[in-house]
């Protein structure tokens, strides 16, 4: 059935897709945290070659913005690593049930086997 804004998708992501995602996010801000970094050694050589006075000022005034704005890619970059580990955290919770429901199904399976060939006269229930 259509519905208003469009079909309903039916594939969910993942949480390895999810994880992906974010890491790339977290590869885009870290090269904007790069060319900000190329900026600030570029203000850097112009306060060394300008003398003290307004000039010197106007570029120190840039050189605070773009730490304000580096501070800010920072944190950003942070907050995605982050949950990127609490993701891969979830994904190895998740991995750890399926192979505890596993062993514990593959555990009765063999008692019911043992028992049907052995009988229950030693066997613990």
């Amino acid at each position: 059935m259509m519905r208003v804004f469009g079909v309903k998708k039916d594939k969910q992501a993942s949480i390895q897709d999810t994880s992906d995602r974010i890491n790339k996010r977290g590869e885009t801000v870290d090269e904007k945290i790069k060319k900000l970094d190329t900026e600030l050694a570029r203000c850097r050589e112009q306060i060394k070659k300008t003398r003290p006075g307004p000039a010197q000022e106007v570029i120190k005034a840039r050189a605070m913005r773009i730490l304000k704005q580096k501070r800010v890619y920072e944190g950003q970059r942070d907050m995605l690593y982050n949950q990127t580990c609490s993701l891969d955290q979830v994904a190895f919770a998740s991995q750890e049930t399926k192979d505890a429901k596993k062993n514990h199904s593959m555990g009765h399976n063999s008692r019911l086997v043992s028992r049907s060939l052995f009988g229950t006269c030693c066997l613990p229930p």
